[in-house]
């Protein structure tokens, strides 16, 4: 019970779990070279509660007990700035555990069909709270022919389904993907991919379980291989993370760890609650990043003596103008908060998703401003090794050479930054992630039309046309 150490948690990790990677079945992935980089982030997690910054990291519980602060529900605007700080340190397997926030969103709405299901989320809820355990949002099913409905499908396994009911629980079959950190964590939280009809009852289904249960099994992919040189790949080096293909082979899920089973008016409401604050972490790491476009963007022009360029400053404006305004967005949604039935207050939804939708439409013109600005060398640098070559290392010295306060290393060490960042392993990854993490853009644009005061627009539009008094003294003039 509590607050886990490091140690804690990599032994947790030696349960049995069904892991491949490489074509290879991992029996334990805390010895197995592939997964050193991703144990080692997941695990700063454990390391951070502990430390001198432990107040950014844990909360107290209404028990009187130690908790990691991920756990917490914000009930105040403290509180979620107190979140919000920690998403800046938290690792990506600390952020999928949001899913839990996404549950305790909806739980009022989950009470109002079938009180069950609200006492299973909580009783999850605390389990994993107070074992200081990790869980991933799952919900992206393979959908086979997109043209087609879930029932529909020449194979019905296309979207997890259930397959078997008795007095026990019930047994699902099919597969979720692009699950970031299945593999690293302890609880696989199943949602719909998307709202059900009344013909798809079986298909409307979410629970959770061990990653270890029966039947369970994770298939790994990493934009990076498992041994990185840090000094030629200083991003991926420290921040590779499996995405996991989970399937679920027939596995049987106690009626007590069920969520939904066939209640279709549900499916949507438990899809969409993850939707909030996963784009709210994103938008933490975006402001982040846009930030850190702008310092490297302004390194390489001084590298170059090109600062000082027209076209430079030009490039810069806007940089520092994406990053502005993601910046501002979020700070306007945090600052303009919302709050469910049950008191848990909660980032302005409209806010996130306009500012989400920002940061994806407009990430690939700051990639490409900061790389117009770096140039070729970005792709065609000689690697460490080179560097380090006393025959080669003295031409690279040499002609790579700019102003005489421009340290060379430094110099390989910023360009090989924005590869790995932009071009390369790490970078490759997030061109993808910055698009679809919380859903494709499509999904933003969704929730900007349900939740944007549409009658106060079209007031506006009518009265600024005549077609009705502009103002009240107006309308009241109007009927004397």
């Amino acid at each position: 019970m509590g607050l886990k150490t490091r140690e804690q948690y990599i032994e947790s990790l030696r349960d049995g779990r069904v892991t491949y990677w490489d074509g290879e079945r991992i029996d334990d992935i805390t010895t197995h070279p592939r997964f050193r980089v991703p144990i080692e982030v997941a695990a700063q997690d454990y390391v951070n509660a502990r430390g001198a910054r432990s107040k950014i990291h844990s909360y107290t519980t209404d028990e009187g007990v130690a908790a990691h602060r991920v756990f917490q529900i914000p009930r105040t605007e403290e509180d979620l700035d107190a979140r919000v700080e920690l998403m800046h340190e938290m690792s990506i397997v600390g952020g999928v555990t949001g899913v839990m926030m996404a549950l305790m969103s909806v739980k009022d709405a989950v009470a109002e069909v079938n009180p069950k299901y609200a006492e299973n989320i909580e009783r999850l809820y605390r389990y994993v709270r107070d074992n200081d355990l990790r869980a991933a949002e799952v919900i992206t099913d393979p959908k086979g022919d997109r043209s087609k409905r879930a029932h529909e499908q020449e194979d019905p396994d296309l979207y997890v389904r259930i397959v078997k009911r008795t007095d026990e629980g019930i047994v699902v079959r099919g597969a979720k993907l692009h699950i970031t950190a299945a593999s690293l964590v302890h609880e696989l939280v199943v949602m719909p991919t998307k709202g059900m009809r009344q013909d798809e009852t079986d298909y409307a289904v979410s629970f959770s379980v061990p990653v270890n249960a029966p039947g369970v099994k994770i298939i790994n992919r990493s934009f990076a291989p498992a041994e990185l040189n840090a000094f030629d790949y200083p991003s991926s080096a420290h921040h590779s993370m499996p995405e996991g293909f989970v399937i679920f082979d027939d596995v049987f899920v106690p009626w007590d760890r069920v969520f939904l089973a066939g209640e279709v008016r549900l499916a949507s409401v438990l899809a969409q609650s993850l939707g909030l604050w996963e784009r709210t972490g994103g938008l933490v790491g975006s402001v982040a990043s846009s930030k850190l476009f702008v310092g490297l963007a302004a390194l390489v022009s001084e590298f170059q003596g090109k600062e000082r360029d027209a076209h430079v400053q030009s490039m810069l404006a806007e940089l520092i103008c994406y990053h502005e305004m993601l910046k501002m967005g979020l700070d306007y949604a945090l600052r303009h908060p919302e709050r469910s039935p049950s008191g848990m207050i909660y980032p302005n939804i409209l806010a996130v998703n306009s500012a989400k939708y920002y940061y994806a439409v407009n990430y690939h013109n700051a990639v490409r401003n900061l790389q117009d600005l770096a140039g070729g060398l970005v792709v065609t640098l000689p690697e460490e090794k080179d560097l380090r070559n006393p025959e080669t290392g003295k031409y690279i010295r040499k002609y790579l050479s700019t102003k005489p306060n421009v340290d060379v290393e430094t110099r390989m060490r910023v360009y090989n930054f924005i590869r790995d960042y932009t071009a390369d392993a790490y970078g490759g990854w997030h061109l993808v992630v910055a698009l679809q993490a919380g859903g494709g853009l499509a999904a933003q644009r969704l929730m900007m039309n349900r939740t944007f005061d549409m009658a106060s627009a079209r007031k506006m539009a009518l009265a600024a046309a005549g077609a009705i008094p502009r103002h009240a003294d107006e309308q009241k003039h109007a009927a004397e």
